[in-house]
């Protein structure tokens, strides 16, 4: 039996497996949904009502149930497209009708990508039009919702099409370290986003305001200058014009960074409860965990490339998929296609790595406040107006959940 006859039984097993898995999961953590229903858990009485708790359970279950059908789909779609011989067809057709060019390559990635995406389009609308509209949370329109994938669509293909040409380019510029050259053209891409995306895209999609001036205002500026956070500015994005979920972060670096507040989190929140929310945003940012992560993305990225770069070189990968070997385009689509079928089991361990950072922007916030009773009662707001779930079960948590539940992060705060 030849390697790429090999290869086939190999990447079934892979998809099959991870879906399987996430099957499991999700019954797993419905299992133990319902095993929690029926009355508010002790540990929760203080901060949501029955009426809130049982609709926090149908919403999760809700979201599970549709989640599964979603995966059964996109499991059917990634085999038919991987082993019916389109990919190759495909390629054939580009390379005939536009030649072999790097922007030719580029087209043809991009091509398979938006076809790709359409499949899931169904999903989107039914998961933000009827599952968010039943529970309360949608406020979009459709008009809105259409507008906003258009821009995302000619923002990836201002974008990313012609960092896509690039770097099958430097396939002919630089040889066999074509992968070395293409990571960091991509890491300082990415680097260059983080300036250029608070100032030229996100304002394309939301629109910022200064926080009024007030005792609120006030009360986050001292938090900056007593942590020594100085932003160039905190503003309000108004995000209920999408969803009544909530958040705050801030982006940018050096003079460019501000502070972001979701229009629903200040309406949600009171101002100790909003001072201690950005004080653990500012934990994040003194605790150096963005470059950290920033870090671990690159060492993520380069290895993939190098992966790339090995997988090119071998005719068995190529004739495994239908494709004659040569040229570095079908290697880049197997691997985005295939990455996710083995990454999915590494999940667990990214997960830990970001809970316990999770961990340690609470204790400085708790530190800052000098007290944790605010920050306590702004993660039981936030979890009852999201009707998150309150009782997942901790290998669903593992996988999924890239912070600690709400019970861990109030012990933990509880001890801090």
């Amino acid at each position: 039996m030849s390697d790429s006859t090999l290869v086939i039984p190999i990447v079934l097993v892979l998809i099959v497996g991870r879906w399987a898995a996430q099957i499991w999961l999700d019954r797993l953590n419905q299992r133990n949904v319902l095993a929690h229903a029926g009355a508010v858990p002790d540990a929760f009485k203080d901060s949501v009502d029955a009426a809130t708790y049982e609709k926090s359970i149908q919403y999760t279950l809700a979201k599970s149930r549709f989640g599964q059908i979603e995966m059964t789909y996109d499991l059917i779609i990634l085999m038919a497209v991987l082993f019916s011989g389109w990919l190759p067809w495909m390629l054939v057709m580009f390379t005939g009708w536009l030649g072999t060019s790097a922007w030719a390559m580029a087209a043809f990635l991009f091509a398979v990508g938006l076809l790709l995406a359409l499949p899931g389009v169904p999903f989107e609308w039914y998961a933000q039009f009827r599952l968010e509209q039943r529970f309360g949370f949608n406020t979009t329109t459709l008009k809105l919702w259409c507008l906003d994938r258009f821009k995302g669509l000619l923002l990836a293909l201002a974008l990313g099409y012609p960092l896509l040409a690039l770097i099958l380019k430097l396939v002919d510029w630089t040889g066999p370290l074509w992968w070395l050259w293409a990571w960091g053209c991509l890491l300082a891409f990415q680097l260059l986003m983080v300036v250029l995306a608070p100032v030229l895209i996100m304002p394309l999609f939301n629109k910022f305001t200064p926080l009024p001036e007030g005792a609120l205002r006030e009360r986050l500026l001292a938090l900056g200058q007593r942590t020594g956070f100085l932003a160039r500015s905190i503003q309000v994005m108004d995000g209920s014009k999408r969803s009544r979920h909530s958040n705050a972060f801030f982006t940018g670096f050096g003079r460019f960074r501000k502070i972001v507040l979701f229009d629903t989190l200040i309406q949600q929140l009171a101002e100790p409860e909003l001072e201690a929310v950005l004080a653990h945003e500012i934990g994040h940012y003194k605790k150096r965990h963005i470059p950290k992560m920033l870090l671990w993305s690159a060492a993520s990225s380069l290895v993939a490339f190098w992966l790339i770069s090995r997988l090119a070189n071998e005719p068995w990968f190529y004739h495994a998929f239908g494709f004659e070997p040569g040229g570095i385009a079908p290697a880049l689509l197997l691997f985005g296609l295939l990455a996710g079928v083995v990454t999915f089991w590494f999940s667990p361990l990214a997960h830990w790595w970001s809970r316990r950072y999770e961990y340690q922007a609470d204790a400085f916030a708790a530190r800052t406040m000098r007290e944790s009773e605010s920050l306590i009662g702004a993660l039981r707001k936030l979890n009852e107006k999201n009707l998150s779930n309150l009782t997942p079960h901790p290998w669903y948590s593992g996988f999924y959940y890239s912070h600690p539940t709400l019970l861990e992060r109030e012990a933990a705060l509880r001890k801090t």
